[in-house]
Formats: C-alpha cells, sequence, structure tokens
C-alpha cells in the first residue's frame, strides 16, 4: 500500500513534574496496533502559530493540563524526522519545548481528536533514570538525556 507524503513542522511539549519527571503518552499506529510505543506530547503548528502557542495548544488539546505561553521554556532541541502513521508518511521538523507542571492535575484525553482518542493507550509520568533503562520503545530515543539537560537548565 502506498503511504500517503506529509510534511509538517511541529511543536513538541514536556511536560515535567516537581519530581523531574516527563509526561508521555503511550500509543499505537493504527496500521501495526501489536507494536505500541510512548511518545511526546505535540504536534503540528496551525496557521501563524508560533512554537509556545502549539505546545500549549497541544498539551491543553491531548492531555487536559493549561499553561501560559509564557510558562513553555525552550526550543530545547531540534530534529528532522520521518514515520508512518496509519495510511500517512509523516517528514516533520520537531522542535521539543518544555514547561513546569503540578503534577497534582487529572491528565484528561477528553479534547484529543478521534483518532488520538482511538490510538491512545495510556499515560505515564517517566523518570530520566527509566527512561534510560526502558526496553519499550520510546520516541525519541535520547529522551532520558534531553529531560537531564532541561532539569539541569531550569
Amino acid at each position: 500500500m502506498t503511504k500517503i507524503p506529509l510534511r509538517r513542522f511541529t511543536a513538541r511539549v514536556l511536560p515535567i513534574d516537581p519530581e523531574n519527571r516527563v509526561l508521555l503518552l503511550h500509543g499505537f499506529d493504527p496500521a501495526v496496533p501489536d507494536r505500541p510505543f510512548w511518545f511526546t506530547i505535540g504536534g503540528a503548528l496551525e496557521g501563524s502559530e508560533t512554537l509556545q502557542e502549539a505546545a500549549a495548544r497541544e498539551l491543553y488539546e491531548e492531555v487536559g493540563i493549561r499553561a501560559a505561553v509564557e510558562e513553555i521554556s525552550g526550543p530545547h532541541w531540534s530534529r528532522m524526522t520521518s514515520f508512518d502513521f496509519a495510511q500517512y508518511t509523516f517528514t516533520q521538523d520537531e522542535t521539543f519545548l518544555a514547561v513546569r507542571v503540578d503534577g497534582e492535575g487529572a491528565v484528561s484525553f477528553e479534547h484529543m481528536e478521534q483518532v488520538e482518542k482511538e490510538t491512545t493507550l495510556s499515560y505515564r509520568w517517566w523518570s530520566a533514570e527509566e527512561l534510560d533503562a526502558t526496553e519499550e520503545t520510546v520516541h525519541p530515543e535520547n529522551l532520558g538525556e534531553l529531560l537531564r539537560k532541561i532539569v539541569q537548565e531550569s
């Protein structure tokens, strides 16, 4: 099956709690449901949004956490990546930002798009050490290192 190519620019936001753990989502590609993975919150910039505006919007849409644009730090890291999801092949520039959160509020999937609700299994707060030690698939692979860098800078 030929995949539909999509090119996009994304803001990835790393919510970090008082214990210096990052919130990740656990989900799967509907074309390969037996290979779940952990991933960061975020998505494509819309219209004339800044990276911080897109990060704040995605944070609310994907996990129900509200943050002011001024609270979002970064960019901390950028990369270009390609991956398949459903019938698409995405090529995207990802910029990673961070926001400190209290970790007390409930995570909610209520505002996700339907395809996100259907392909997101759960969430978890991860320490850098847990990220380094896990044998589960985590995107990006160097997230433990990136989390340490952000925590040291804040």
